[in-house]
């Protein structure tokens, strides 16, 4: 276990391994993010990256494929984009539309390109392409009245379309499924759809089931007929929703009767989608595994 000391003058909200794991990006209410090196055990700062005007809440990294490009969100409402070539790191973005806090960042799957989604404290989300030459318009859709607190997308789905004739069996009859969920200060939970001819994304389904804000969501990465979205809030409850072969009704699971013994921060799923991580004010991350009855049983604790 790498323990990284001192790494900021203030709270740390924020530490994500790149895809390699091999470096750490992490941020703080000091306005900062730093960049480590992590090599066994051992770590070395290697930048600070200054630009933010308030507290840095997340940090995401994009998929190799497109670089090595870093995204952050803050507080000061603004969304930065950070590149790194010859070992300098310069911003090669700013994503500016909010008028309030941004809370939540997360780079899409890296079939759909360089898109980013991104959830804010003026109740909605907003998703922006980054191109060569520059920022496309961004889709902006009202999502959360109050404010919008997490956001995360589903992995790349290719389904088949509906066809008018119902015999149309030509290649481009299949269409990516991109949708992603978001929670929110309303203490709901929505599903949302990309509509190739509205040409943004639609609400699909809202999960209600918590008693106070949502403060995270986390949609499993793992491919497989059941969706899988864990979603964790104020009111000290886990709900794990499921659904199968991408349509229909979600099923509520609560993943303990007793509620956690403080708020719950963070829920987080393992590469492989069939752990979940979970955070909370008691400074505790429990791990949870789905047993084969479809049951969620501790699989262990970790100690911060």
């Amino acid at each position: 276990m790498v323990a990284i000391t001192n790494a900021h003058n203030d709270l740390i909200h924020d530490a994500v391994l790149d895809y390699y794991g091999k470096r750490l990006a992490t941020c703080s209410s000091d306005k900062t993010i730093k960049i480590f090196e992590v090599e066994g055990e051992s770590q070395k700062l290697v930048s600070t990256l200054t630009g933010h005007e308030g507290p840095v809440w997340r940090v995401d990294w994009a998929h190799p494929k497109f670089g090595t490009i870093l995204a952050s969100c803050s507080y000061d409402g603004k969304v930065i984009i950070w590149k790194e070539e010859n070992g300098r790191w310069s911003q090669i973005a700013v994503h500016a539309v909010h008028s309030a806090s941004v809370n939540s960042i997360q780079w899409a799957p890296h079939e759909y390109g360089v898109v980013l989604l991104v959830g804010s404290s003026d109740g909605k989300i907003s998703v922006v392409e980054f191109k060569e030459n520059g920022v496309t318009n961004p889709i902006v859709i009202d999502a959360h009245a109050i404010g919008v607190n997490s956001v995360s997308w589903a992995p790349a789905v290719i389904q088949e379309k509906a066809s008018a004739s119902g015999t149309d069996s030509t290649s481009n009859n299949f269409q990516e499924l991109r949708r992603f969920v978001s929670g929110g200060a309303d203490n709901l939970v929505k599903v949302w759809k990309y509509s190739p001819e509205a040409q943004t994304y639609v609400l699909e389904d809202t999960l209600e089931g918590h008693s106070d804000w949502v403060r995270d969501v986390a949609w499993s990465p793992s491919v497989l007929l059941r969706s899988y979205i864990a979603s964790v809030s104020q009111d000290r409850t886990c709900i794990i929703w499921t659904q199968e072969n991408n349509k229909g009704v979600w099923k509520k699971t609560v993943l303990q009767e007793d509620r956690f013994p403080d708020v719950l921060w963070r829920a987080s799923w393992s590469l492989s989608g069939n752990i979940l991580a979970i955070s909370g004010g008691d400074n505790k991350v429990t791990l949870w595994k789905e047993n084969l009855e479809g049951k969620w049983e501790s699989a262990g604790e970790v100690e911060q």
